[in-house]
């Protein structure tokens, strides 16, 4: 520690793999809720925490490989434990892989996608969708007791250099309106504004006003 803070330390990056599945569902629900708390998920499945993690570690081994799945992600360890995570992928599909994984796994395990969906359709409206051309960034998340150690800048540094070498000159994350703390770390990263979208509806379910995309070139 300097100053009351931690000092940075140079994380170890690997890409995921099937046995983490348990460690990205959490980083799934912990950056969907960002500084609420419920996210997508919690909202969508409608059940207690540990099924709806249960349903998340399904998407993360799943047949349809989506957002959600182990392959898309990159961990970041200290001292051999998972630390913090996020995915990384181009944008083009990635919406109608979504889709099929959630109908893959709802009907694995009994659930109605069309209720899934139904219940998530509240962030319709300030969804923000980058280009298709796009690489995106999602899911960032740090587990607490790591925080402030410099893991997700470098993960960004990893995943930005992923998507130049696949070819992509943009990346894009989204982010919930009033996440400051990952507002600031994008910002750190070299990412700015490119739009924002709001919804009344959408701030009385979740407290939060809507979403807000950065981006930056790579």
């Amino acid at each position: 520690m300097r100053n009351g803070t931690r000092a940075v330390v140079k994380p170890a990056i690997r890409p995921a793999r099937t046995e983490d599945a348990g460690f990205i569902a959490a980083n799934i629900l912990l950056s969907q809720r960002g500084h609420r708390s419920r996210g997508w998920f919690d909202i969508a499945l409608a059940q207690p925490e540990q099924q709806v993690l249960d349903f998340i570690g399904k998407l993360a081994v799943a047949r349809q490989r989506s957002w959600w799945h182990a392959s898309q992600f990159i961990i970041a360890e200290v001292e051999g434990q998972p630390a913090a995570a996020l995915c990384a992928m181009p944008v083009a599909g990635a919406d109608d892989a979504a889709v099929a994984a959630i109908k893959e796994v709802a009907g694995a395990t009994g659930l109605s996608a069309r209720e899934i969906f139904r219940r998530g359709a509240y962030l319709d409206d300030c969804w923000v969708e980058a280009a298709d051309g796009d690489w995106l960034i999602e899911h960032v998340a740090t587990v607490s007791a790591y925080r402030g150690r410099g893991l997700v800048q470098a993960l960004i540094a990893h995943a930005l250099a992923a998507g130049k070498a696949a070819g992509h000159a943009t990346a894009s994350i989204p982010f919930l309106i009033g996440n400051e703390a990952a507002e600031r770390c994008y910002v750190k990263a070299g990412f700015s504004l490119a739009e924002e979208k709001r919804d009344a509806a959408f701030e009385a379910l979740t407290g939060a006003p809507g979403f807000r995309r950065f981006a930056r070139t790579i």
